[in-house]
């Protein structure tokens, strides 16, 4: 795939050709499309990534619809990945798009490959799972990007970007370091996180009728979200994606030319 795609005009006056060969031959697989993942996936297909595996079990609920980019009242009980993979081959049509509607877990990880992929992107919710696939990524020579707890949070000016063991206020990481240190297991190397430290009270009542489809997952807890700050997470998610591929690229200078 080249780099003179005329759809990647504007990136390519930025990054220059020689990071966007990079950008186009890089292997990326992103666990969890929901509120976080499926924006990053769409940030990432936008900026030139080419070879993209998605990974989620869910269909299409009607709660989605406030934050999920795939989600409209027209594509309720549709797979998250098809209708995703769907619009991301209308943004690029020769991009490689490989959707798996499947729950990342102990039991199936060794299916996914994680030792081929240049990048893989955690956002997904379930805790246990979650631990795992973090635990199995840092054993991989692919990065490891991770998105801490989106759900109650409305100030975007507090998103910010730690290692895992830096990130402070949130309780999903808190409770996630907790049970490593029980179980003395601990990843194999850094790797950062998106997060904010924001913790807001649930000030409404949710309606169970809108949950219970068998299509929408099942949580222990519903906690309220807004489009604004998942998209946030999830184009940081992207970017930290981005700005690594940049930076491994050397400039003139650098290179000695």
């Amino acid at each position: 795939m080249s780099a003179q795609n005329p759809i990647f005009n504007r990136l390519n006056l930025l990054l220059g050709e020689e990071t966007m060969e990079r950008v186009m031959n890089k292997r990326v697989i992103i666990f969890g499309v929901g509120g976080v993942g499926s924006w990053c996936a769409e940030s990432l297909v936008r900026s030139g990534i080419s070879h993209l595996t998605i990974v989620d079990s869910d269909r299409v609920c009607i709660t989605n619809v406030n934050r999920q980019l795939q989600a409209t009242t027209k594509t309720v009980g549709q797979v998250k990945v098809e209708v995703l993979k769907e619009r991301l081959l209308e943004i690029n049509p020769k991009a490689e798009i490989n959707a798996v509607q499947e729950i990342y877990s102990a039991e199936n990880a060794e299916k996914f490959r994680l030792e081929t992929y240049d990048y893989i992107i955690d956002a997904i919710d379930s805790l246990k799972d979650k631990i795992h696939l973090i635990l199995h990524a840092t054993e991989c020579p692919g990065k490891l990007f991770s998105a801490m707890g989106a759900a109650l949070k409305i100030d975007p000016t507090k998103i910010q970007v730690a290692e895992f063991w830096e990130v402070i206020g949130c309780p999903l990481a808190s409770m996630m370091r907790k049970r490593l240190r029980k179980a003395k297991t601990f990843p194999k190397k850094k790797f950062l996180c998106v997060f904010s430290p924001e913790v807001l009270p649930n000030k409404g009542a949710g309606n169970p009728d809108l949950v219970n489809h068998e299509w929408c997952s099942s949580k222990a807890q519903i906690n309220g979200t807004s489009a604004h700050i998942t998209a946030i997470f999830g184009f940081t998610l992207a970017g930290l994606v981005m700005k690594d591929l940049y930076v491994a690229t050397p400039t003139p200078l650098q290179s000695g030319k």
